[in-house]
């Protein structure tokens, strides 16, 4: 303990003053228990210690001590603004003498007691107004304006008039004579008869002034009138009209902006438009105008007509009142405009079906309606000869007899039998060529097949544009939103008209045209299903592949397959996206195509162009996306090929499926001069591979030489379409080799020889993308050195194996981490002294309001017993 008296005073030495260390020390010496020993486990020479011995009370105190004095007063004074600041003028300005700031300090008085009236001093000699007008004029009541009274004095009574009606004249003639002049005192009353005869005078006086005073109002108003119409005269001369006539004054044309503010006050207003329909409401509507045509051909086919089918009008006797009549239904019409005319929507709108029927019939129509005219028209004279024939009669009916009368109705009724079966026989022979055309008609509603069969046997017999309308009313008439079975059926017949397709392409003479047309409704059955196009597409590429490795495996050989298959291939690339990195149909279709042309050999006229097809295919597949296709370009070299002779084709390599001898070199060498100078280019279409064989040489040569210049226009292509890549000429160059120095150019027409030099310029135009490869330079690298590595062993304790720099910079690093432990620290120990205040403040209200509470419960214990007191007393009273 002798050591740790004697450190002691370091451990005060934070607190400066004396008087503070002094009574830290008396504390200490006074409460040992104060006092913290901080031992260490060993004891090391040399090293000096710090906090050995700590005084963690009188630290405390003098921290609370700190913060009752600074902190608490912030507390106590947050969001009061007491401050006092003094604004008397020149109070703390030296130069200003003390007579000058009290002059300055009673002018500025002044000023702002200037133009201010207390409202409130009742002695100022203000006079206040009210609208304008002195409120003590306002008192005096001089001038009391009555509501009732008017401004003129039509239809009051005066007041002698009153005085001498309503009695008490003599007062009022007395009133009156007191307000006049003081000679008219001395005058005599008048008697009654004297006033009323005075009162008439004065009437008839007044009323004479009136009318001169309109009289000659009247005529001021009218000279008025005459000058104004001369001195309008004179500002606006008009000419007359003969002068008119002379002197034509031309009227200034409208400008611009008066011409379009006219058009815009002609142009049509905003109508709104009605509502977009669903794809189920028009599926809806399309089927209901299909059943309503369907049932108006069926009614004409059976010779059903229309007019008898009409409910016919009843007689109307002249007794009848009507009270049956009844609105069936609106037989309005909205009324709109179009293109700035007024049009009248009909209720029944005339079909586009009905009017693409055939001339024939539309003239056998016309024949008919001409004579049904002619018909009616006879029939309507006769019954409005009837008519006036039966008012005739009617008119003298009451002068026949009932007996009569039944006689002629009795007449009557078998006359119309007769007509009646007349007409009959006339409208049957009418209807025939009717019945026969509807029977001729398509119907308008169809069912889906139940089978390939029964498809086949439905378009069997039709011509492309009746399959088209048939396939058209199939969708429409079984669409997917009318029932639940719809979707199935149109998938198969989605199916059957992928087998149609097959079908017409294997004829031996295949209609392209119908395929071409077919292509349309297979479309949108594809948008409709997607999914089962797909399924039906890769069906077909499954078998062709696995036909393909079959003939492989048999034969050791593979053949390009059948047109059918050719054209679904391009039908691939129009009912589904080309682009797609991976798509479920395209990507299979495209690898078809690769094995096609790599797989199987190249023997006859018939695969070349087949080949050239496919080769067509690739480009329009990648023409958006750019993929490489290394196949293309390996057939368009060996098409380049077997166009040469056996002596030039030497120097190059081939790739299978081509070889390099064989008896297929020449395939495409045509070596007739007639035929070279009498060929054209022409486009060669797949049906042209069905007429090789009945062609003849000189038309195969021309075959022969079109496929070389396709392959000329397919490596010009290509050129354009791969000179992005890096590589280009490295991939063209076989290509480039073959046209430069094999291919015997000056044999060829002058119309090959521009395909070719076409072909070669697009290939050598083009500008390498890369360059070439170069080591880069770099510091070359030391050899290991075997040398010990000397490090500075620094003391004990530090951190070792650091430059300068880096210590410093840890030692700033650490000296902020203790700082900001430090900082917040004392934040939180500043907190915990806030709440311990605040609390304290709480539990002092509290004791406060509990005192004062049982203050005033004491003192109404006290009232209460004393009136108890009271109350007993007064009872013993």
């Amino acid at each position: 303990m002798g050591k740790a008296a004697k450190k002691r005073p370091k451990a005060s030495a934070p607190s400066r003053g004396k008087g503070s260390a002094e009574s830290a020390m008396a504390m200490v010496r006074s409460n040992p228990f104060e006092v913290k020993v901080n031992r260490q486990k060993f004891d090391i020479l040399g090293r000096k210690t710090k906090n050995d011995v700590g005084l963690p009370g009188v630290s405390r105190s003098k921290a609370i001590k700190k913060r009752t004095q600074t902190l608490l007063k912030e507390y106590k004074e947050k969001e009061k603004t007491n401050v006092f600041k003094d604004k008397r003028f020149g109070e703390y300005n030296t130069k200003i003498s003390p007579e000058e700031k009290m002059i300055r300090r009673f002018t500025l008085e002044r000023q702002q007691n200037y133009g201010k009236k207390n409202i409130y001093n009742l002695n100022e000699d203000e006079e206040l107004t009210h609208y304008g007008q002195s409120l003590a004029e306002i008192e005096k009541l001089n001038d009391i304006v009555d509501s009732d009274s008017d401004t003129e004095e039509r239809g009051t009574l005066s007041a002698e008039l009153t005085a001498a009606h309503f009695g008490g004249g003599g007062g009022l003639l007395r009133k009156k004579a007191s307000s006049g002049q003081e000679d008219e005192e001395e005058e005599k009353p008048k008697s009654r008869k004297e006033l009323i005869e005075e009162l008439i005078a004065k009437s008839k006086q007044e009323k004479q002034v009136r009318q001169s005073q309109r009289e000659s109002a009247l005529e001021l108003t009218e000279k008025l009138d005459n000058d104004w119409k001369e001195i309008q005269t004179l500002m606006a001369r008009k000419p007359p009209k003969s002068e008119r006539k002379d002197k034509e004054v031309e009227k200034p044309k409208p400008d611009e902006y008066d011409m379009i503010v006219r058009e815009l006050g002609f142009e049509m207003k905003a109508k709104p438009s009605e509502r977009m329909k669903t794809e189920e409401e028009l599926a809806k509507e399309e089927q209901a105008r299909l059943q309503k045509l369907e049932a108006d051909r069926l009614r004409r086919m059976r010779g059903i007509d229309k007019q008898e089918t009409k409910k016919k009008p009843s007689h109307v006797s002249a007794d009848d009142l009507a009270d049956g009549f009844i609105l069936d239904k609106d037989d309005r019409r909205l009324l709109s405009y179009k293109d700035g005319k007024i049009h009248i929507e009909n209720e029944e709108e005339e079909e586009d079906k009905e009017q693409e029927e055939g001339e024939e019939e539309e003239e056998e129509e016309e024949e008919e309606g001409g004579k049904e005219d002619s018909e009616n028209d006879q029939s309507e004279e006769e019954s409005a000869v009837e008519d006036e024939e039966d008012v005739a009669a009617d008119s003298h009916s009451d002068l026949e007899s009932d007996l009569d009368s039944e006689e002629e109705a009795a007449g009557n009724k078998e006359e119309k039998k007769d007509e009646t079966t007349g007409n009959e026989s006339q409208n049957m022979e009418g209807l025939d060529p009717k019945m026969e055309a509807a029977k001729a008609e398509l119907p308008y509603t169809f069912a889906v097949p139940e089978s390939y069969e029964k498809f086949k046997s439905l378009l069997a017999g039709r011509t492309i544009e009746q399959q088209l309308t048939i396939l058209e009313r199939i969708q429409k008439c079984n669409h997917p939103s009318l029932a639940v079975g719809n979707k199935t059926k149109l998938e198969k017949l989605l199916g059957f008209l992928f087998d149609y397709i097959g079908e017409l392409a294997n004829l031996d003479l295949p209609d392209f045209k119908a395929i071409d047309k077919l292509i349309l409704p297979l479309y949108n059955l594809c948008q409709m299903f997607p999914e089962a196009a797909s399924g039906s597409m890769k069906f077909v590429l499954r078998d062709a592949a696995h036909d393909m490795e079959e003939a492989i495996e048999v034969r050791g050989r593979a053949t390009f397959p059948c047109l059918d298959m050719l054209i679904y291939l391009k039908i691939t690339s129009l009912l589904f996206p080309t682009s797609d990195f991976w798509h479920s149909v395209v990507t299979p279709a495209f690898i078809y195509m690769s094995q096609l042309l790599t797989k199987c050999r190249i023997t006859t006229l018939q695969d070349v162009i087949k080949g050239l097809f496919i080769c067509c295919l690739f480009l329009e597949y990648i023409s958006l996306s750019r993929r490489f296709v290394p196949e293309l370009i390996n057939f368009l070299v060996g098409v380049l090929h077997i166009s040469l002779p056996r002596k030039q084709a030497q120097g190059y390599t081939v790739v299978h499926p081509f070889t390099p001898m064989g008896k297929n070199l020449e395939l495409l060498l045509v070596c007739d001069k007639k035929d070279l100078e009498s060929w054209q280019k022409q486009n060669l279409p797949l049906s042209i591979m069905t007429r090789l064989k009945e062609a003849s040489r000189t038309e195969v040569n021309h075959i022969r030489l079109s496929c070389l210049a396709l392959c000329f226009d397919l490596i010009k292509r290509c050129a354009v379409l791969y000179e992005s890549l890096p590589s280009f000429h490295e991939i063209m160059h076989p290509v480039k080799i073959l046209l430069t120095q094999h291919v015997p150019v000056n044999e060829y027409p002058e119309k090959m020889q521009e395909w070719y030099h076409g072909a070669l310029k697009e290939l050598e135009s083009k500008v390498k993308h890369y360059t070439p490869l170069i080591c880069e330079k770099k510091k070359p690298v030391p050899l290991k050195q075997y040398t010990p590595k000397i490090v500075k062993v620094l003391e004990f304790g530090r951190k070792q194996g650091c430059t300068k720099k880096e210590q410093e910079r840890k030692r700033l690093i650490h000296k902020h981490k203790r700082e900001f432990k430090g900082a917040v620290r004392e934040i939180r120990k500043d907190n915990q002294f806030l709440a311990r205040m605040q609390l304290s403040e709480i539990m002092e209200r509290d004791s406060a309001r509990k005192r004062k509470v049982k203050e005033l419960l004491s003192s109404l214990a006290t009232q209460e017993g004393e009136w108890k007191a009271m109350k007993r007393k007064k009872m013993k009273n």
